[in-house]
């Protein structure tokens, strides 16, 4: 069992149709049509949407997504109309908000890794494969992997698990030439992101990505290269053959699974509120990610 420990209840806005509430992110429709999307505080850890709430963390998300969507507008379009507030929605929704083109959705998680750590690891450690792409013997959790591959997952729903497919897979579900444009499309837009935090002393280990169709055009959705949607570890500390630190909420998981939770993450009981230290140690790293990634000071 899983999914929120306190699902919340959406916001009723006149003119505004709500259509989903996802793990961080409440989606309406306006009367033009157009999606508004709404970046909550919210945190998922275990698949589980956590009952305690991380200062700013939406408005860092957005406000992220948008600086990396102006670098990388030459290679692929995204789906942002506008970041104007609609018309009577809460206050507290300024600087959260998206405007966004209704896409038809491509039901994959488009995932670039260029380090070895997580599921993939897991993979390569039984089989020397991740997605069924052969990788060469003797890497580490935390190894750079000799290029960039694409590692597509389907996507889960609240509560659910992500989970790894092939390539062929994607090719049989979304048609070859979606797969292709997909595979292209993911690999720039990892291959600019990664340069770019380099030169900013953070390592981009590994990012997913969510792609649509404007007619036939291949368009950038959902948020992007956030530390909810990526692995950002600092260049200066990075080790392979450990778990490298990052910029995200390894924190909270850290604290979930040690014993002064009093959780265990094997049972049914959804986790427990996060103390004060852990929600602000969580507010740092995003911070602290935001900061050195965009050169400016969160305000």
């Amino acid at each position: 069992m899983s999914g929120f420990v306190e699902k919340p209840e959406p916001a009723q806005v006149p003119g505004l149709v709500h259509l989903h509430t996802g793990k961080v992110r409440e989606l309406y429709r306006n009367e033009a049509g157009d999606l508004v999307m709404v970046a909550s505080d919210r945190l998922s850890a275990y698949d589980w949407v956590l009952p305690t709430e991380i200062p700013d963390k939406g408005r860092i998300l957005t406000q992220l997504s948008l600086w990396w969507f102006d670098r990388l507008a030459d290679l692929v379009p995204n789906h942002v109309l506008s970041t104007e507030l609609p018309a009577g929605a809460p206050a507290d929704w300024a600087g959260r908000t998206l405007v966004c083109k209704s896409l038809r959705m491509v039901p994959v998680e488009c995932v670039a890794r260029g380090y070895l750590t997580g599921s993939g690891l897991a993979e390569y450690d039984e089989s020397r494969t991740v997605c069924g792409l052969a990788l060469p013997e003797g890497l580490v959790d935390g190894s750079e992997l000799p290029a960039p591959i694409f590692t597509p997952a389907t996507k889960a729903e609240v509560g659910e698990h992500d989970e790894n497919v092939s390539y062929e897979e994607v090719a049989r579900q979304v048609g070859a030439e979606t797969a292709a444009q997909l595979r292209q499309a993911t690999l720039a837009v990892y291959s600019r992101a990664r340069d770019i935090a380099r030169d900013r002393g953070i390592i981009l280990a590994d990012t997913k990505f969510e792609f649509g169709f404007e007619d036939d055009r291949l368009v950038l959705a959902d948020e992007v290269l956030t530390p909810d949607s990526s692995r950002f570890w600092p260049a200066d500390q990075w080790e392979p053959g450990r778990a490298q630190p990052s910029y995200d909420k390894q924190y909270v998981r850290d604290w979930l699974t040690s014993p002064e939770s009093g959780w265990d993450r094997r049972s049914e009981q959804p986790p427990p509120p996060l103390p004060r230290r852990v929600v602000d140690a969580t507010r740092a790293k995003y911070v602290e990610a935001y900061e050195r990634l965009t050169g400016t000071t969160w305000s």
